[in-house]
């Protein structure tokens, strides 16, 4: 089980994510970090464990109102070490082809802006590509095609329920059985809700590859010592679920 923290940008700054609901996101307020810097946030988070990845999400340049991307190269340079999952709302090949071409990471598809499956099917083969399935109060967000056509799925594939973000209301574990079961061998990712370890337990049990966190990091729900025990809190799931972290 790999647990992956998350930030979420908005003007430069890092905000607090609380269920999907964007246009409320406020500055971050955390014991980690002394202020909404990205930069200073990430180091907070990283102070906790080692984590191997960061999944940022630009909120600017997903609703269209331009982008953090000067603010991401700064957190790449400033955390060589760690990959960074981005969704930045792209949703067309050629600008996915560029932005792949810089280096900076691994590029989330998130499925609320795309307007076909054009995209996923181009690059369903290239390791360096997530798709993210985003749901909202049971709905799915993106095209239908994109949800049903499994078989263009890159190997990586994020669970998004929006309306548990920032919710402490748990992960969507029936959604998630429901699409491991049609996603043959890929590896799901949870995102939105997760609590604590005890939810982070019956993720692993579930067979899902990994986590996305923030708010149970920074509220201190999930604990740098937490991080530390977490393969022996799983040891009783499936070899899958833990052989990540």
């Amino acid at each position: 089980m790999e647990i992956i923290p998350v930030i979420d940008l908005k003007g430069g700054i890092v905000v607090h994510a609380r269920m999907g609901r964007r246009e409320l996101y406020r500055p971050i307020q955390t014991p980690l970090a002394r202020t909404s810097d990205p930069v200073d946030v990430v180091r907070g988070v990283m102070s906790i464990y080692a984590f191997q990845r960061l999944y940022i999400a630009d909120l600017d340049a997903i609703g269209g109102n331009g982008n953090n991307h000067g603010t991401i190269v700064q957190v790449n340079q400033a955390f060589p070490q760690v990959t960074l999952w981005l969704d930045n709302g792209i949703a067309d090949v050629d600008t996915a082809a560029e932005w792949l071409q810089q280096g900076l990471g691994h590029l989330v598809l998130g499925s609320e802006t795309q307007a076909d499956t054009a995209i996923v099917c181009r690059f369903s083969e290239d390791p360096r590509v997530v798709l993210s399935l985003d749901f909202r109060e049971g709905v799915f967000q993106g095209p239908q095609t994109l949800l049903t056509q499994v078989q263009h799925w890159p190997q990586q594939v994020i669970v998004m329920t929006l309306d548990r973000v920032g919710s402490r209301s748990g992960p969507d574990l029936e959604r998630l059985h429901t699409i491991k079961a049609i996603a043959e061998a890929r590896a799901i990712y949870a995102a939105g809700g997760v609590r604590d370890t005890t939810d982070l337990r019956a993720l692993a049990n579930a067979g899902i590859a990994g986590a996305l966190v923030a708010s149970s990091l920074h509220d201190g729900r999930i604990t740098s010592a937490d991080l530390q025990e977490l393969p022996k809190l799983i040891e009783k799931g499936p070899t899958y679920g833990r052989s990540l972290l």
